[in-house]
């Protein structure tokens, strides 16, 4: 489990679109900051609990990937 804190950026988001974007945890609890926000791995543990309990909507953000991360068998 990763420690660093996890940037989301909305602006670099791959499904940043109305629909989605109205339905994500990031805009409905701080309005989609322009600058991004930082959350910790606690953080986001915290959101996905709310989320599965129906509290809040789950976090949407779909970001790039460098490279497909393929493990040896």
């Amino acid at each position: 489990m990763s420690t660093d804190p996890v940037r989301i950026d909305c602006d670099s988001c791959l499904v940043r679109s109305p629909s989605a974007c109205g339905d994500c945890v990031v805009t409905v609890l701080l309005g989609a900051p322009p600058e991004g926000v930082c959350l910790d791995q606690e953080e986001l543990d915290a959101i996905d609990e709310l989320a599965r309990g129906g509290l809040v909507p789950p976090l949407r953000l779909v970001t790039a990937v460098s490279s497909p991360q393929v493990e040896a068998g």
